[in-house]
């Protein structure tokens, strides 16, 4: 097919489009409730846990009080300051823990990725955060090189935050920086200083932290190319080894916080798509690697050697240095993966308790994955995490596929050569437009109302 010769502008006015970000095949819009029950969702469990022997089981707890909201986050959130709430959560969340425990029937579950979450999780105190984590790992059996992370708000987390996670396991941690810049900060209603995120950094590499992320956004209101060049520049000043730069999700309809400020206040299109590019451009000329959509990693750290190795993997829990066949979600929201079924836990906090406390898994919906959703997912799976994927020509979504994928092979996104499909280094930032081209589910039942955020 003959390439055309098109210009960044036109790629951007072309692929910026609504798109799923592909944490998971099928997305969430996209399961189907009728194939799907509680009862289904636990022989699916089980069946999980027979094939995760040898890789573990992953854990993510979702913690979702927040003291503030933060009026871009489209994470599910309870904004309280009245930390009295602690403990009942962490109750639930242990006795849902227990739940799946005795489904499971085993005496001892083997752990290999324990991921918390949020909202906030540095709103719970070190006592209760300790409270959970033992409760957690009383009857687990840890594998050999366990890869325990937790999300932090530079603000709040304090050295005995730090100490107590570490002395429980944790070597890895993502502070939520988002934008240094106070006009952006005050916008958003995030804050934190400079001098927060040094004293988290000092605290945590003192104590042995092995791998610390920090997790930036592009797009937001009243950014600039000269904002996302100073946030970058003080980031790196402080040497993570990971920094994560999210496209900002604008999805107001889902988020009323994000209606704080207008359309007019977002860069959007090419003005978006040249804040990635100089981002992208400050931090891989700082010595990162490009790992995956989004995420950038030290040549060192254990998430840039799994994309070199070829086992990256991409999950709820987003980009991960290694493959779980069984990801149980627990908290209010929590989506779990058996990677055959997939399941979703209550989203208000009053209706998750009351479940649990009825000694009922607190899941409400949840999909059965088919073949063909499996070969998809598979698909989608090695676009995101290794940029190739191969057809085979006897399925038959291969042709639908080839041809969706046309335009962005005359585009230059994709070269494809026979079955072999590979995403080029343009094509690597529109790598949600890429995967949409196998999404049959996407194709198959168009929505008249809006669902996701924007690919670019």
């Amino acid at each position: 097919m003959v390439r055309r010769e098109v210009d960044i502008a036109e790629l951007v006015a072309r692929y910026d489009v609504a798109a799923p970000r592909y944490t998971s095949y099928p997305t969430v819009p996209y399961w189907d409730e009728s194939t799907w029950s509680a009862g289904q969702w636990a022989r699916h469990v089980r069946a999980g846990f027979r094939n995760s022997s040898s890789q573990g089981v992953a854990i993510y707890v979702h913690l979702p009080f927040c003291e503030r909201l933060c009026t871009y986050c489209g994470c599910n959130k309870r904004i309280t300051k009245n930390h009295a709430v602690e403990g009942p959560y962490i109750d639930a969340v242990l006795a849902e823990w227990q739940l799946y425990r005795n489904l499971l029937g085993a005496t001892a579950i083997p752990v290999s990725e324990i991921h918390l979450g949020g909202g906030t999780p540095t709103f719970f105190s070190p006592a209760q955060l300790q409270r959970l984590m033992e409760g957690l790992l009383r009857g687990s059996n840890l594998l050999p090189n366990p890869s325990f992370s937790f999300e932090a708000h530079p603000a709040n987390t304090t050295e005995t935050h730090l100490q107590t996670l570490f002395d429980a396991g944790f070597r890895r941690l993502s502070l939520g920086i988002q934008d240094f810049d106070p006009h952006v900060q005050r916008v958003i209603n995030r804050w934190q200083t400079e001098a927060d995120v040094r004293r988290v950094m000092v605290d945590a590499r003192r104590i042995g932290y092995t791998s610390i992320n920090f997790d930036l956004i592009y797009g937001l209101p009243l950014q600039t190319a000269d904002t996302v060049r100073e946030t970058i520049a003080a980031s790196l000043a402080m040497r993570p080894d990971r920094i994560s730069f999210y496209s900002y999700a604008h999805v107001p309809w889902m988020q009323p916080g994000q209606r704080h400020y207008t359309e007019a206040d977002i860069p959007k299109g090419k003005e978006k798509l040249a804040l990635y590019s100089l981002g992208k451009a400050l931090i891989t000329d700082a010595g990162y690697r490009d790992v995956g959509m989004d995420h950038f990693a030290l040549p060192e750290d254990a998430l840039c050697i799994a994309a070199a190795s070829g086992g990256l993997h991409r999950s709820f829990m987003g980009y991960t240095d290694r493959y779980s066949p069984l990801l149980i979600g627990l908290g209010v929201s929590s989506i779990s993966d058996s990677w055959t079924a997939f399941a979703q836990n209550e989203k208000t906090v009053e209706t998750y308790k009351e479940r649990v406390n009825r000694g009922e898994l607190p899941v409400f919906k949840g999909h059965v994955l088919s073949d063909t959703d499996l070969r998809i997912r598979k698909h989608i799976l090695d676009v995101m995490c290794r940029g190739i994927t191969v057809l085979d020509m006897a399925t038959e979504q291969a042709a639908p596929i080839l041809r969706r994928l046309q335009p962005m092979v005359a585009d230059g996104l994709v070269d494809v050569d026979d079955m072999r499909i590979r995403v080029t280094s343009t094509g690597s930032a529109f790598l949600r437009n890429i995967c949409t081209a196998f999404d049959e589910r996407l194709h198959e039942k168009q929505y008249t109302q809006p669902l996701f955020s924007s690919a670019v």
